[in-house]
């Protein structure tokens, strides 16, 4: 992965993007998370989400429970933090990864579950990865039965992907918004 964000700022990044920075609660998974523009060591990483560019904008989905997100999800065994996100472009959106991922910063995740969601997966301490690549839409979502079932697929330029994000998830709203001051959108 390449490296394209200059982190002398961050603090003010914080403070101009205070709803991704927070510390957060997400109950759904017992955890409490904190996003950084840190780049976690790669075995500490279990999920990948991309900022997926293609004509036409950003590459977002939703599901038949009524979430919207950017594709991606957790690691496999022995999967690289590539690998995931190849194989969760595909399955949620039905997206080829064209691009090298370049990464924009992880949440930290403190589970306090008695053990991991999978067995592999780091615990008690893992990282959500956040990238930006390029990607192109090939197929269907492949929705594998154990997979979130993806009912849509959209594209959208990255303001108005901040503004359908931020109906549902307001701190992914404020990655794109952050990815976009960057100049990565």
């Amino acid at each position: 992965m390449t490296d394209p964000v200059s982190h002398a700022d961050a603090a003010d990044l914080a403070t101009r993007f205070p709803r991704l920075f927070a510390p957060q609660r997400w109950e759904w998974g017992n955890l409490d998370t904190q996003f950084s523009l840190d780049l976690p060591p790669e075995d500490l990483v279990s999920n990948v989400h991309v900022l997926a560019r293609t004509d036409g904008g950003l590459v977002l989905c939703r599901n038949d429970l009524g979430w919207r997100f950017l594709p991606g999800g957790t690691r496999e065994p022995d999967e690289t933090v590539e690998e995931t996100a190849r194989r969760e472009l595909l399955e949620e959106a039905g997206a080829r990864l064209d691009g090298p991922l370049r990464w924009i910063g992880a949440s930290r995740a403190d589970h306090h579950s008695p053990e991991p969601y999978r067995p592999h997966l780091p615990f008690p301490v893992s990282y959500w990865l956040c990238a930006v690549a390029e990607v192109s839409l090939v197929a269907a979502p492949s929705n594998p039965p154990d997979g979130e079932q993806v009912v849509e697929v959209l594209t959208l330029p990255p303001a108005e992907a901040a503004d359908w994000l931020g109906e549902y998830d307001v701190p992914m709203a404020e990655l794109v918004r952050l990815a976009s001051e960057l100049a990565l959108l």
